[in-house]
């Protein structure tokens, strides 16, 4: 790094880095700290002639951005009709009040919802459901509301729209949606069956416990929780279409965040929704906070830092590639545990692209990369989004989840996962 750029590589590094510890202390809402990151970073480019407006707006991806808008406003339209609410209704029938069963049901559901909305969408409509079905049979949601974030991480990473992190890789790396089913899914599978077995055990205790009224589970009608069945069939055969459009877009030529947005918008004329309802449910503060990262992310790299990080992987790369593959894996896992997957995601990005710059084989990596910051988020209660949401919930509860109490679950289910993408991932690397 030149002389002339070590002054904006340090203010850069300060305000990004910055950000992220007040992002991890929760003292500020992480938008509004991404926002002013993203902001102070384009002044002090200015001031210092390393970074511009014009530079900022390019830097944010705005096929990661059109993705999740039109996934968000799919669900937003969908949530109100009672679809996720039956569907939750059916598992506690179906699990005939005993709470194993209903563990395993609600856990494969919530799974099942990840992969093909994302997992912070999917614990954001199931866990107030899980809530109120634990009181209505009188044991604890605790048990229910940590296995359902861990393992919506934990399947999130099956495909190309279930977990944050998966949609900046695809995006970044040109990967389609059936790249994720080819290479991901097979992985995410065996590491999913060994978190979902390792909870049962974490859980034992808790879900020995012999529920107060089995009858009043059986009693619940999933009929009366769909308000609106015709809207609700309506917008799930555009969900359909549009995860058909996702197995081909590749072909077609056509990006994933235009199939979404494409998908919202035949939605929007055929159910014809209340639009001021629909954008309250968007989670616009997301997505800011996302841009807000694109631009702080962009900043580091115009004042060449990551071109200093790229250099000192270089170094490392030349190791084994599969060893260095397991690497990545574990240094995003825990940097992912420790800062939140998204921003570790966003920053690591253009390392791997700079890589590739270099000569390295980089495909591998983006499968490393995916694995470390899907399965790294189910650490710690910041480590992903879902995490913190499903905390927040569970607080209202006489059973909230504290740090110890996910440290005890969450970090085991984090360690093995990673160890079976590691193992794994080495078996299968040519494949790659």
């Amino acid at each position: 790094m030149g002389e002339d750029l070590i002054l904006p590589a340090v203010l850069a590094c300060i305000i990004f880095f910055g950000s992220l510890i007040i992002i991890f202390s929760e003292k500020l809402h992480r938008s509004i700290t991404a926002i002013a990151g993203g902001a102070l970073m384009v002044i002090v480019g200015r001031i210092l002639n390393f970074y511009s407006e014009e530079a900022a707006l390019e830097a944010i991806d705005f096929n990661t951005l059109g993705l999740l808008l039109g996934m968000m406003m799919l669900v937003a339209m969908l949530e109100p009709t009672g679809f996720f609410q039956y569907l939750a209704v059916l598992a506690a029938r179906a699990s005939k009040g005993k709470p194993v069963r209903l563990f395993i049901l609600l856990s494969v559901v919530t799974t099942i919802l990840a992969m093909f909305l994302d997992n912070v969408t999917t614990v954001v409509i199931v866990a107030p459901v899980t809530i109120l079905i634990c009181e209505i049979i009188g044991i604890s949601a605790l048990p229910f509301l940590m296995s359902e974030a861990l393992l919506s991480n934990t399947g999130g990473v099956a495909t190309l729209i279930g977990d944050p992190p998966n949609v900046l890789i695809g995006s970044a790396a040109g990967f389609s949606f059936n790249d994720f089913l080819i290479h991901s899914l097979p992985i995410v599978l065996v590491a999913w069956a060994a978190a979902l077995f390792l909870l049962l055990r974490l859980f034992k205790k808790d879900l020995s416990k012999r529920p107060r009224s089995i009858k009043a589970v059986m009693r619940l009608n999933p009929a009366e929780t769909l308000n609106e069945p015709l809207v609700a069939r309506r917008i799930l055969i555009v969900l359909a279409g549009a995860v058909l459009f996702f197995f081909v877009h590749h072909a077609l030529h056509v990006s994933p965040s235009m199939v979404a947005l494409s998908a919202a918008a035949v939605a929007l004329v055929w159910v014809r929704p209340n639009l001021d309802e629909l954008f309250k449910h968007i989670e616009w503060s997301v997505l800011i906070f996302f841009a807000a990262l694109f631009v702080m992310v962009g900043g580091l790299e115009a004042a060449g830092v990551l071109e200093s990080v790229i250099k000192v992987f270089e170094r490392a790369s030349d190791i084994h590639p599969i060893l260095f593959g397991v690497a990545v894996i574990w240094v995003t896992a825990i940097l992912s545990a420790v800062i939140d997957n998204v921003p570790i995601t966003i920053a690591l990005i253009p390392v791997i692209r700079g890589l590739g710059d270099a000569g390295m084989d980089i495909n591998p990596l983006w499968w490393a990369l995916a694995f470390g910051a899907g399965f790294g988020g189910s650490g710690t209660i910041i480590g992903a989004t879902a995490n913190i949401i499903v905390v927040t919930l569970s607080e209202k509860t006489r059973y909230p989840i504290t740090s110890k109490i996910w440290n005890k679950r969450g970090l085991p289910v984090m360690l093995v996962t990673c160890t079976i993408a590691s193992i794994l991932y080495a078996l299968v690397y040519p494949s790659f």
